[in-house]
């Protein structure tokens, strides 16, 4: 049984690996931490004169690059000008060109939330009149494609590696001294190492690209390269990768002076690595926290402590518990039991850690019950959870399996075959002599017997029920443990809840500001009947410009500013896209330059046309139209 589950173990984590791979996949674009909260002018609406400016606000400060705030008219265009600039902290507004034609304009905008996240969307406004755009409304995309695949699949590397490394190291020192010489062990740490820097190069190189374009071959770009070093984010890699060459110090001191010592002088080192490899394990955790979640929103200056001691914990965890799951399946030394016992209290204890400090981080990334079910970040938070409450369960197993293990069934083994076996060693020494002491081949020989008495070993080793039974606990709890991580890096990408519930009270306190202003739709018309005293205005307020019965009030000014009586004016409405109409008006001369009808059926939403005759005189006399969207 114990030969064939190596396999088993084997396509096990395969089928974990893959499956990880499949959920980042499937994750996509990374969602936006910053949220639009608002706009002016306001998605969708008709405003009746060109504004000289576009202004966005958001949830959180952003970074701005030049081509950040863009406005297009409907052939795509460029109609902006100059760069964004930060009105109030959290809003940024473009200048347009003046004069802008009647017509349907789109804004895009791709910034980098205060998290470090990309942020993109676009939106839709129109002057006079909606009209056809060329301009695709989806916009931008935010840290999607192949470089956002590769951006999300490094981040993933970088948190395993960070935890394997440091775990794996705190295992050695807080459980098992005997492992720093252990090869599977230092392999582990070290290979924690390489992932943890390669990924954090490979995020450096991605991150221009990632914020911007989008595109692989701009990964080389030397300037954007450039602009990123000055960023948060590019500061917080540069910083990684400093405390990388202090921990490649600690790892080298480690299996090397540290595990030529005696055990008293070990002891007396263990407090002084112990103490370093604590101080540089913090900065690299430092090096999250700066630069995402926790160092923005409420309470940063708890919350990104609290963040530190939670990378912490996971590591401390999760990568002993890799550590101890390398040891059982490949470590040729026998591990005590004492060993396995120091690594449960400390699992304990950061599982407590982790508790305190999850309670805080929900409350503060989500900010209400609700936001566990109706916001993706509280559904995922929630599956997280699921897998902790899972992990703790088989932890509980492990412990079990551990109180049972005995100090003398783990260590024995490790003699008998050298007992057992002297008889044939002395016999092949003398053999290797008797061929004329070639000394090679006694060489030789020894190593094949020194394999051979190893895989006894093994073999004995593992016929423990007791410690096969903690191995398959451990490797259950690793398998969890490389969902658990995926889950939780998809996360760290993912809106928080609190921020994604303010945008949509924004949107929706939008919307209804927009349906409100459309209550109070005002289209304004020149004419020209070419008679004398032809010219002037004529202005259309409908209220509330919705499906069902509309209140109309019509002026007519002179180009002064002047109203002024004409002989007639008449209105009606066509929605050529239903074919209907058009329905006329004739409405009620109130006073000077003002008339008014009460209870217009509008019988359905759509882009109305609102075409209004004006007479001057007896011959004189004009048609002018607008479009304006109803209901």
């Amino acid at each position: 049984m114990t030969q064939t589950i190596a396999p088993r173990v084997r396509i096990l984590v395969l089928l974990l690996l893959a499956a990880t791979g499949l959920l980042l996949a499937g994750a996509g674009p990374a969602s936006a931490h910053a949220a639009l909260t608002g706009s002016d002018p306001q998605q969708g609406v008709v405003v009746d004169k060109a504004p000289t400016q576009v202004s966005l606000t958001f949830s959180e400060k952003v970074a701005m690059s030049d081509d950040s705030l863009r406005v297009l008219d409907p052939k795509g265009k460029r109609v902006d000008t100059g760069k964004p600039s930060d009105v109030s902290g959290t809003t940024y507004a473009v200048q347009l060109h003046s004069g802008l034609p009647d017509g349907t304009y789109t804004v895009t905008y791709q910034v980098v939330s205060e998290d470090s996240h990309p942020v993109a969307g676009a939106y839709t406004f129109s002057v006079g009149a909606p009209s056809k755009t060329t301009v695709s409304a989806s916009g931008p995309t935010a840290g999607g494609g192949v470089v956002g695949w590769l951006y999300g699949f490094g981040r993933y590397v970088s948190y395993a590696g960070f935890i394997v490394m440091v775990g794996g190291a705190a295992f050695v020192l807080a459980c098992w001294q005997r492992g720093s010489g252990v090869r599977p062990l230092q392999r582990l740490v070290v290979s924690g190492w390489l992932a943890l820097t390669s990924a954090t190069l490979l995020l450096l190189l991605l991150r221009g690209s990632y914020t911007g374009s989008g595109k692989l071959g701009d990964v080389f770009d030397l300037s954007l390269l450039g602009q990123v070093l000055q960023t948060k984010t590019g500061a917080s890699m540069v910083s990684r990768l400093l405390l990388l060459a202090a921990a490649a110090l600690f790892i080298a001191v480690l299996f090397g002076a540290y595990d030529k010592r005696e055990d008293q002088e070990k002891r007396d080192l263990t407090f002084g690595l112990s103490i370093g490899g604590t101080v540089v394990a913090a900065g690299l955790a430092a090096s999250w926290a700066m630069a995402e979640h926790a160092s923005t929103g409420l309470q940063t200056g708890i919350a990104m402590p609290v963040d530190v001691v939670h990378l912490l914990a996971v590591a401390a965890w999760l990568g002993g518990l890799t550590a101890l799951l390398v040891t059982l399946y490949r470590a040729d030394t026998p591990i005590e039991r004492s060993a396995v016992r120091r690594f449960s209290r400390l699992a304990f204890s950061s599982v407590v850690t982790l508790v305190a400090t999850g309670v805080y981080q929900s409350w503060r990334q989500l900010g209400s019950w609700s936001a566990f079910t109706d916001t993706t970040y509280g559904q995922l938070l929630l599956v997280k959870i699921g897998l902790v409450t899972l992990l703790v369960g088989i932890a509980w197993i492990s412990r079990r399996w551990t109180a049972r293990l005995g100090d003398s069934a783990v260590t024995a083994p490790a003699e008998v075959p050298e007992q057992q076996d002297a008889p044939e060693r002395e016999k092949e020494h003398v053999s290797a002599h008797a061929q004329g002491g070639d000394s090679q081949r006694a060489a030789q020989l020894a190593r094949q017997r020194a394999a051979v008495d190893a895989a006894r070993q093994r073999r004995q080793r593992d016929a423990d029920p007791d410690r096969f039974g903690l191995r398959r606990s451990v490797l259950a709890e690793a398998s969890v443990a490389v969902v658990l991580l995926a889950i939780t890096t998809v996360l760290t990408q993912t809106e928080p809840g609190r921020t994604e519930e303010d945008a949509k009270a924004a949107t929706s306190s939008s919307s209804s500001s927009s349906t409100s202003s459309s209550g109070a739709l005002t289209l304004d018309m020149p004419f020209d009947t070419g008679g004398e005293d032809g010219k002037g205005l004529v202005r259309i307020d409908l209220d509330p410009a919705r499906v069902g019965a509309n209140e109309m009030h019509v002026y007519v000014e002179r180009p002064n500013g002047r109203g002024f009586d004409v002989p007639e004016v008449k209105v009606s409405f066509t929605l050529e896209s239903k074919g209907i109409g058009p329905l006329p008006v004739v409405p009620d001369h109130i006073t000077t330059g003002h008339w008014s009808a009460n209870g217009i059926q509008l019988p359905m939403a759509g882009d109305w046309k609102i075409a209004v005759t004006v007479r001057t005189s007896d011959i004189d006399q004009t048609t002018v139209s607008k479009n304006a969207q109803i209901g």
